[in-house]
This record gives structure tokens, sequence and C-alpha cells, in this order.
């Protein structure tokens, strides 16, 4: 019947809407978590290559140059950074730590207060992605958030057809149906079903019920003008 297969449709289009929602939001957040972590990761290690650093320069003698401890921490630091570069403009930042790292290890003013401004700027690109990763963290959560918000409206405006659907094709009918069976018992014997704007399958219904209905009520007269041509007090329902 056509009005089961619309009634099947519309359970399975909800269904596949709430199915499609949670897989979206899932999708989502299965891209935005590693990613946004994997970059935080890698610019805190270079944001701790750059403390190391300062830390060892920090550390000097009194002449200004390091001891061998605080140099193999300085050049582990500077070597790790090497091999971490993940942001635009930190190689060329890098290779100038690199190039005055030692004149400033030697004890050199002029290079070390250059070499402390370029650590600093190194940190500073690191950080100013961090920043720009969690921008596009919120950037796609509240993508995330208005896609749930709209699926959700789908879903609720599909939800109010389906149920609008239901209510004229099957509650309303359902309901015309024990109206007309009510009316029957109570002896309204001439009700029928009818209802505007019926579907075939609807309509299909109420003419077999109408039709025994009518077989009732042509038994019924039948019976009464055979008991009227036999002589027989005829006694009303």
């Amino acid at each position: 019947m056509r009005l089961a297969q619309a009634v099947r449709l519309g359970a399975w289009l909800l269904v596949g809407l709430n199915l499609l929602m949670a897989l979206g939001n899932i999708g989502i957040l299965m891209r935005m978590t590693p990613a946004i972590a994997a970059i935080i990761v890698r610019n805190e290690h270079s944001l701790q290559d750059c403390e190391e650093m300062l830390a060892a320069l920090a550390l000097a003698g009194e002449d200004r140059s390091l001891d061998e401890k605080q140099r193999a921490r300085f050049t582990a630091a500077l070597k790790r950074a090497k091999k971490n570069v993940t942001e635009a403009g930190e190689l060329d930042v890098v290779k100038e730590v690199s190039a005055g790292a030692m004149a400033a290890l030697a004890g050199e003013s002029a290079a070390r207060v250059n070499i402390v401004a370029d650590i600093v700027r190194l940190a500073a690109i690191n950080r100013e992605a961090i920043n720009q990763a969690e921008k596009r963290a919120r950037q796609l959560s509240e993508a995330g958030i208005w896609g749930v918000v709209f699926m959700a409206i789908c879903i609720f405006g599909v939800g109010l057809l389906f149920v609008r659907s239901l209510l004229r094709r099957v509650v309303k009918p359902i309901e015309e149906l024990g109206a007309v069976i009510v009316a029957y018992r109570n002896g309204e014997t001439m009700r029928r079903c009818t209802m505007p704007e019926m579907s075939q399958d609807v309509r299909a219904v109420f003419s077999g019920i109408n039709e025994i209905l009518d077989q009732g009520q042509a038994h019924i007269l039948s019976q009464r003008e055979f008991l009227q041509e036999s002589g027989t007090r005829v006694i009303k329902p």
C-alpha cells in the first residue's frame, strides 16, 4: 500500500538524517582534534627549546662564556629546534641563531644580544602558530555547532511534515472509522465513512467499510419487509 510505503519512507528519512548528523559531528571532531593537537605539540617543543637556549645563556659565567654543560644544553636545544621547523619564517630565524651561536657561546656581547633577540623571535613565531591553531579549532567548533543546528532544524522540519502526514493520512482516517462504528452501534445506521482529500488507500478502505454497512442496512430492510409481509410485528432497533 502506498500509505504504508509513505510511513516507512518518512521513518527511514528521519533515521537517515539523524545518522547523517551524527556522522557529520564525528567527522568534524576527528578532523579537528588530531590536527590541532599535533600543531600544538610541535610548537610547544619549539618553545621548550627556546627556553632551554635562553636558560643556558642566562647561566653564563662572569666572562659571559658558557661552560661545557651549558654549551651542551644550548647545542642540544638548537639541534632539536632545527629538526622541528614547522612554521613559515621559522627556518630563517633558526639559521640566524645557528650562525651567531659560536660567538654568543664564546661570550661576545653583541652576538649574545642578537642571538637572544633571534630566540625571542623564534618563540614568538611558534606562539603565534599555537594561537592560530586555537583559532582554527574554534572555527571548526563553531562550524560543527552551526552544522548541528542546521541538521536539527532540517530534522525538526521533516518531523513536522511526517507528523502532519501521519495525522492526515493515518490518524484522522482511524478516528473517522471509530466515529462511524460508534454511530452504527448507537443506531445511526445511515452514517458512512467520509473525509475530504482522502488518499487512494484510505478511499479504498472507506469504500469497503461503506459497502459492508450498505449491505448490512439492506439486509435489515429486507428482514423488515419480510416480517411486514408475513404479518409479524416489526420492532425497530
